[in-house]
């Protein structure tokens, strides 16, 4: 990827085998570190991996450079047993205001599937989504699992401004914008939860691995959870 990074492609699939899959290798190689390693990013399919490339050289790992010293570690311990995360995942349970304000483009996914704004929400809140990634903004978690019925395309002209814990929908994916940004997707509802706050030990209130439910909530709840100030 760089002289600084190297990027493993696991497939093609996006599913939880490939997560699985990915964690799994993750975990290994953290819990081995070569000489020299900063940072891993796991993706939907891949893994990147960030090095010191001075450190790297430095090492007695085989190899003329960085490239190769890092490659070879990364194929040496891929031909040892890939395990599966032994961790156990995060459930959360994330309260939504849905429809209104919060979500002007409710009736938009609605008419798209041919369901009543009503059925969107029973639908959407009766999945069980898994965090394959996160990108795009800090804290952004890209979220698998939701039901092929609400499936609907992104906004053909982006939004300048989606509030912070809006909900929204993009094509298969389901996610909730942690801070206010310009986006594309179709926006459903708001969380009152604060999904990234530096100020947190991990900022970021999910991660990969995790898996998330939706509960629907009305105004007065949503109201009475900014006033605890979580």
């Amino acid at each position: 990827m760089s002289e600084k990074s190297v990027t493993i492609t696991f497939g093609t699939t996006i599913d939880n085998d490939m997560l699985d899959l990915i964690t799994g290798f993750n975990q290994l190689l953290l819990e081995n570190p070569f000489s020299g390693l900063m940072t891993t990013v796991p993706a939907y399919t891949t893994l990147t991996v960030f090095y010191d490339p001075l450190m790297v050289m430095l090492s007695d790992l085989p190899g003329e450079v960085g490239f190769e010293k890092v490659s070879a570690y990364l194929n040496k311990i891929a031909c040892t047993q890939r395990k599966k995360t032994n961790q156990v995942a995060n459930e959360l349970v994330i309260p939504v205001c849905y429809g209104g304000d919060f979500g002007p483009d409710l009736l938009t996914v609605a008419q798209a599937n041919h369901l009543t704004e009503t059925e969107v929400i029973d639908i959407h809140t009766d999945g069980h989504y898994t965090i394959f990634m996160i990108g795009f903004v800090p804290g952004f978690a890209y979220m698998g699992g939701m039901a092929g019925r609400l499936s609907t395309p992104r906004k053909e002209v982006p939004t300048a401004k989606i509030p912070a814990g809006s909900v929204g929908i993009a094509g298969n994916q389901t996610g909730i914008y942690p801070m206010e940004t310009p986006g594309g997707w179709q926006i459903i509802g708001r969380t009152p939860l604060k999904m990234f706050d530096v100020n947190r030990t991990q900022p970021s209130l999910l991660k990969g691995g995790d898996r998330v439910t939706f509960k629907a909530i009305d105004q007065a709840e949503f109201n009475a959870y900014v006033e605890t100030g979580i």
